[in-house]
């Protein structure tokens, strides 16, 4: 099943990912939030742990992948320097406590999903948005 995902944090003008099409485990057309968490985050950790770590022996962007880079406010070549593999379980576990404590917000179009265990209407052409937040520090005199 693809799906479109879209990652943005509060307070910054751009997209951290725009739109990008991913594919995901087989979820049915009416997943829970929590389906929904744990199939994005198992298909980021097999990407993750799929890339070979080490440098590029002839590193270079072309002005366009920097341009594209700049817009996100970092570039990078993209190269992986720890060799640990992420763990799967403790991903998906951490990115659960993290939407149950508010760390991120989760739309379904225009729709915002709030608990984890509810359903939610998923079609091919529906726009998943995850929105980091970011929370204000400060103390009272």
């Amino acid at each position: 099943m693809f799906v479109i995902i879209n990652i943005k944090q509060a307070g910054r003008k751009h997209a951290i990912l725009e739109k990008q099409k991913i594919e995901l485990d087989d979820i049915g057309p009416t997943p829970t939030v929590k389906d929904l968490i744990t199939a994005v985050v198992k298909q980021q950790v097999n990407a993750y742990n799929t890339k070979k770590p080490g440098t590029n022996a002839l590193p270079y962007l072309t002005s366009e992948q920097m341009e594209g880079q700049a817009a996100n406010g970092k570039i990078g070549f993209g190269s992986i320097y720890n060799e640990e593999k992420a763990d799967l379980t403790k991903a998906q576990e951490t990115a659960l406590q993290a939407f149950e404590d508010g760390m991120y917000a989760i739309f379904a179009n225009e729709e915002e999903l709030k608990r984890l265990h509810d359903h939610f209407d998923l079609h091919p052409d529906t726009v998943i948005t995850f929105i980091r937040l970011t929370f204000l520090a400060g103390s009272i005199w």
